[in-house]
């Protein structure tokens, strides 16, 4: 029987995560889910054995006491999704299943586990991390060795793309989370893992975009994809 792979709809970009797997990477062993919270298709998300939580609008300030005022907030908060992916996540966890989160998914992991958000970064100036003109920013990050993300690319410093202009809060990490991952010049978190992973599956959690970095060869694009595949392919 295939292992399922579900990957929350997002109104930014959805078809990159989707087109993030070619035929060579599924092959007859993986097929993909979308689960939508336009269609609600929560049923959907009980077939699966592995999950991808993707970028797109902020979080909700009140999943984490948030204010409700901040720079450069949404037109828009889509309580829906964040509700819809709190059970993505909570199955994930109860069914022990592997899980990859990416920006927002990274910052939404991060809440669910008790954490806060750093609600925007331009007061330190986000020149180096907001997209702009549709086009990524590229910068350098340093990788905690000993971290999962060090395992999976071997790699102390490397570029990645960027475009957020919100991070987890280093001062108030959720319950049992851990940064993987710094930019290279500042305290600004670029990914994140469970710190005792006893009893846990795959859980990654990176601030950039592996989806669409333009070198997809980057270890920090292909060998997340690979290990994560993996990882679902041994799911039990």
């Amino acid at each position: 029987m295939k292992k399922k792979i579900g990957i929350s709809f997002t109104e930014m970009n959805f078809k990159r995560y989707w087109n993030w797997f070619d035929q060579e990477d599924l092959q007859n062993d993986v097929e993909l889910v979308e689960l939508s919270f336009e269609k609600n298709n929560t049923e959907d998300i009980y077939t699966c054995d592995g999950f991808i939580l993707t970028g797109g609008v902020d979080v909700h300030p009140e999943f984490y006491s948030g204010s409700m005022e901040y720079d450069n907030k949404p037109d828009e908060f889509l309580q829906r999704r964040d509700k819809f992916e709190e059970k993505i996540y909570k199955y994930s966890q109860a069914g022990i299943k592997p899980l990859l989160g990416i920006c927002r998914g990274l910052q939404l992991v991060n809440v669910l586990q008790g954490g806060k958000l750093i609600q925007d970064l331009e007061l330190r100036g986000n020149e180096k991390h907001r997209r702009e003109a549709d086009t990524d920013k590229q910068h350098a990050i340093r990788i905690e060795s000993g971290s999962l993300l060090y395992g999976i690319t071997h790699a102390r410093v490397c570029n990645v793309n960027s475009a957020h202009h919100q991070v987890a809060d280093p001062g108030a990490l959720g319950d049992n989370l851990m940064a993987n991952a710094y930019d290279f010049d500042e305290k600004i978190i670029e990914g994140l893992e469970f710190k005792d992973k006893k009893n846990k599956a795959y859980m990654l959690c990176v601030q950039w975009h592996p989806e669409r970095m333009d070198d997809q060869e980057s270890v920090m694009s292909k060998n997340i994809k690979e290990s994560f595949l993996e990882a679902v392919k041994n799911s039990i």
